[in-house]
């Protein structure tokens, strides 16, 4: 060897001895590949792999709940009716199946792809309300297809526009500011849905839509001087349209407004009976209420008391004590949903969020309002109570929409 080197030695290799018996190797990674399978089959119910659980679990006690007092506010009137005191049960559990499905599977779709949706979305809630225009009735409010299946426009408009100004916002998000990108889009892409609510007539659409649309705006980072110079306007035209008499409707809307209890004449005892009835309702209640089934004023002294004021029902048999558990299960989805959407990844998320969580608790605060007489009767449902199949769908879908944000939230799950 070179140098008069020795050669190198080779260190001993300790080679695997070749086991007898491989079955419990064999046995563990099996039972390893079964575990894994568990896991992911329950990954759904995970905490902290899935959905927020928190969220979904204060959605599903609402639509129960709600599906309880619409049936036992809804049975009179059904079976005078219909001759059939389950009828509106039936139909709304099934909606509330159809919604459940549908808001598991939207938790599971990314919601980064409503981007790409939002104005074919928009577009399509232009379609309806133009579309309802040509429905038969007055006020021109439903889309009947055949008596088989009939929904509010309004419904999807409300989404496509929390969609459209949410997409919008989150693109633009840092020149929201400025009057260009903060309030001429949004304030365009909500016009055009208020001109057209304004032709059905459909006032509390109006309402709901116009507080969408500042909420969303100012989510968005709109300068509060525009909020103030927006009032002004709103309500100089009101009273131009006051003054030349073109808002009839709206106006019959008001008669009675406040007077439910105090009416003086003939005519006003019967434009205030649904209202005063409600108060009734309210009333009776108590505190710890009459008893579930047991309200008297649905009777027939609320017309149609599966709708608009069936909160008024849940007050007379569940009492102030049940009614505030209700409203505090509202305003913590609302508080959870808004806490989801805040700590999402990107602007977009936040905003669609946001939008969507506060759609619930406007309609909840502006029905509650108007039992109590505190607004015109102006037709705001109560969501995930009152009767209306399409309606709960579309809430529920929503929803969907918010726990797929909570996928990737930064949110402890609790």
């Amino acid at each position: 060897m070179p140098n008069g080197s020795s050669p190198a030695r080779k260190l001993p290799v300790n080679k695997p001895q070749p086991s007898g018996n491989k079955a419990p190797q064999l046995q563990e990674i099996t039972e390893n590949k079964g575990l894994k399978k568990v896991r992911n089959k329950i990954k759904l119910f995970s905490i902290r792999l899935g959905m927020d659980m928190t969220f979904l679990f204060l959605v599903i006690v609402l639509v129960i709940i709600g599906i309880i007092m619409m049936y036992s506010a809804s049975y009179p009137s059904a079976l005078t009716y219909e001759n059939d005191s389950q009828m509106y049960l039936g139909k709304q559990s099934i909606f509330a199946v159809f919604g459940f499905v549908a808001m598991i599977l939207i938790s599971y779709f990314d919601y980064h792809h409503f981007h790409f949706l939002a104005p074919f979305v928009y577009l399509i809630g232009l379609a309806l309300l133009i579309i309802v225009l040509f429905m038969p009735g007055d006020p021109k409010r439903w889309i009947d297809f055949g008596g088989i299946i009939s929904f509010q426009a309004s419904e999807v408009a409300k989404f496509a526009l929390i969609l459209a100004i949410a997409d919008w916002s989150s693109k633009h998000f840092r020149e929201m500011h400025t009057f260009r990108y903060g309030v001429l889009v949004p304030v365009l892409l909500l016009g055009v849905y208020v001109f057209l609510l304004l032709r059905e007539p459909h006032y509390s659409g109006i309402v709901i839509m116009v507080m969408l649309g500042a909420v969303m705006m100012f989510i968005g980072g709109v300068r509060l001087r525009y909020f103030v110079i927006a009032a002004l306007a709103i309500g100089a035209v009101i009273v131009y349209l006051v003054a030349t008499d073109k808002l009839g409707y709206a106006m019959q809307r008001l008669d009675g407004w406040g007077q439910a209890l105090t009416y003086t004449t003939e005519e006003m005892w019967q434009t205030t009976y649904q209202t005063r009835n409600s108060l009734y309702a309210i009333g009776s209640g108590g505190i710890w209420g009459l008893g579930l089934g047991q309200s008297r004023q649905k009777f027939m002294y609320i017309p149609e008391a599966q709708n608009d004021f069936v909160f008024a029902v849940v007050c007379e048999e569940l009492g102030f004590v049940g009614a505030v558990l209700i409203l505090l299960i509202f305003v913590l989805l609302v508080w959870r949903g808004i806490t989801i959407s805040m700590r999402a990844k990107d602007p977009f998320g936040s905003m669609l969020g946001t939008g969507l969580s506060a759609q619930i608790g406007l309609q909840v605060i502006l029905n509650i309002l108007v039992i109590t007489d505190w607004l015109p009767n102006t037709g705001i449902s109560l969501p995930f109570f009152s009767y209306g199949g399409t309606s709960l769908l579309m809430l529920m879908a929503q929803m969907g929409i918010v726990l797929s944000i909570s996928r990737t939230s930064n949110l402890e799950k609790i």
